[in-house]
């Protein structure tokens, strides 16, 4: 009896253990690696002329999303639509991003992000790299501007803590607080600067004027974002709890600075560099799995914030038989292809076949219910308005389960695909390739509508041929607005009123 009373007990201890390890593989770890500035054609599986055989690697043994997007074609809105499921254009920044170092948070505190779902599940979470969508510095009460004080940031008081991403449910956070030619220049740990930013920053290095850390070095950038990953990932090995890593890269976004272990490895000069080294911190992320042993049930996401931007000097390295935007049209800003179109590719070796590609027409908003539908925390009303999980693509690559997704270029132009058709509403680029607004010839139609099943290159405007397809595209992107969401669920409020035709057209 009391033999069987033990063997019933171990018996039930066991079982309660088994089911402990069952709901902790239900939980896998997740990373996102997020660079700054990458076209489509940046990846050598592709058509990159730069080697990135790590993201070669993570794409062999994982799913490629061919027809993967942005919600905007420049960085703060889609660092934020990322972060939280909805589009960047239903809150108060309707154009461009922060810049000034002193712009208020876009994030609101209570506002339910990627990080602040996970840590419902039990998840640690953190972010290490460029945040960009606003830091709350405290300001010095009686600043006076001195004349070497040119630049934003001299007003703050670095010697107090500030409002970072820990307010945004992040446990951790250490990076820089914009991209590496914004100030301040220097690093911030959960609510502290690492130093007091005290002297100019370099003045070799291309960017605004402002104060810098006295040891801030931007092409160190990359190694630090590296290590510090790589010693999280090692500390979270031995931890019970799964956890979530936000890694968004400085790179390689403008200054264009590959640290000196990189310079001339590439044909294609400091920009094929810059990939490289991008392409090497993939590498330290997914070595690290493999020696903690946690490669088989953690999801490794990699993507980027919009196209490849003019500043890596595109016809130099097209001549060069490099394409940063492929065959795409456009780059960094614009509603073309080029500017919002991204590489995506995930890795989950328990759930995805190895080597496998889909066309589901996807936006990297639907990140935040990918996560829920996985954790099974199911997301608020009000959250994650403009995102549809794409767990079962995951699973099955030729489930392809979205209606439409909305474009936004820097100067606030909209633009909705769906299906194989997109409508721009706008008459050129939107962003910084030709025509400009205000460069279109007298005349020509304030909208454009392509095919792209025939037309990838967004070459004839078919407007004037299917007028009904622009009036049932122009009807749908509305009621996105007016019902302040784009999936089923109650109406919201956007933060502001919503043009869909932008002010900047005429101009």
């Amino acid at each position: 009896m009391y033999k069987s009373i033990i063997a019933i007990f171990v018996l039930c201890f066991s079982q309660n253990i088994l089911a402990q390890k069952q709901a902790d593989t239900s939980r896998p770890n997740i990373i996102f690696i997020f660079a700054d500035d990458m076209g489509i054609g940046d990846v050598s599986h592709t058509t990159g002329k730069a080697a990135t055989p790590h993201l070669d690697r993570l794409a062999e043994e994982g799913i490629r999303f061919t027809d993967a997007h942005t919600s905007s074609s420049v960085c703060t809105p889609s660092r934020y639509s990322l972060l939280t499921g909805r589009y960047n254009w239903r809150t108060s920044l309707s154009k461009g991003v922060i810049h000034k170092p002193t712009t208020k948070p876009l994030l609101k505190k209570e506002e339910t992000t990627v990080a602040s779902l996970l840590k419902q599940a039990g998840y640690h979470t953190a972010i290490i790299g460029k945040w960009h969508l606003g830091i709350e510095w405290e300001l010095l009460p009686d600043f006076k501007k001195e004349k070497w004080q040119i630049g934003g940031g001299w007003n703050i008081d670095y010697t107090k803590p500030a409002v970072t991403p820990t307010s945004n449910g992040f446990d951790y956070y250490f990076g820089i607080a914009a991209s590496l030619d914004m100030p301040p220049y220097v690093y911030i740990e959960n609510e502290k600067v690492t130093e007091i930013p005290s002297v100019m920053k370099d003045p070799n290095i291309r960017g605004r004027k402002g104060p810098a850390g006295p040891s801030f070095k931007a092409g160190h950038c990359l190694q630090d974002f590296a290590e510090k990953s790589v010693t999280y990932i090692n500390e979270r090995a031995n931890e019970k709890e799964p956890f979530f890593l936000y890694l968004p890269l400085s790179s390689p976004h403008t200054p264009i600075v590959p640290s000196e272990k990189w310079r001339g490895k590439s044909e294609l000069g400091p920009y094929g560099d810059f990939l490289m080294e991008t392409d090497w911190v993939v590498g330290e992320v997914l070595n690290a799995l493999d020696k903690q042993g946690l490669t088989e049930n953690t999801i490794v996401l990699f993507s980027t914030d919009n196209g490849c931007s003019p500043a890596a000097k595109i016809p130099a390295l097209q001549k060069k038989g490099h394409s940063p935007s492929g065959n795409l049209r456009g780059n960094k800003a614009d509603i073309y292809e080029g500017g919002h179109r991204v590489p995506l590719i995930v890795r989950w070796p328990e759930v995805i076949n190895a080597g496998t590609q889909t066309d589901r027409l996807t936006c990297l908003t639907d990140f935040i219910a990918t996560c829920s539908e996985i954790t099974d925390i199911k997301l608020e009303g009000t959250s994650g308005v403009d995102a549809v999980s794409f767990l079962s693509t995951l699973k099955d690559p030729t489930i392809t389960n979205r209606e439409a997704i909305v474009h936004h270029s820097i100067n606030g132009s909209f633009a909705i695909r769906q299906g194989n058709w997109k409508l721009a509403l706008c008459p050129g680029s939107g962003g910084w390739s030709t025509p400009r607004a205000g460069q279109t010839p007298a005349g020509s139609p304030s909208v454009q509508l392509f095919d792209l099943a025939n037309d990838i290159a967004e070459t004839t405007n078919l407007q004037d041929k299917y007028p009904e397809k622009v009036e049932e595209l122009t009807k749908l992107l509305q009621s996105y607005v007016d019902k302040g969401r784009s999936t089923p669920g109650e109406i919201q409020k956007n933060d502001r009123d919503v043009n869909i035709y932008s002010e900047d057209i005429a101009k």
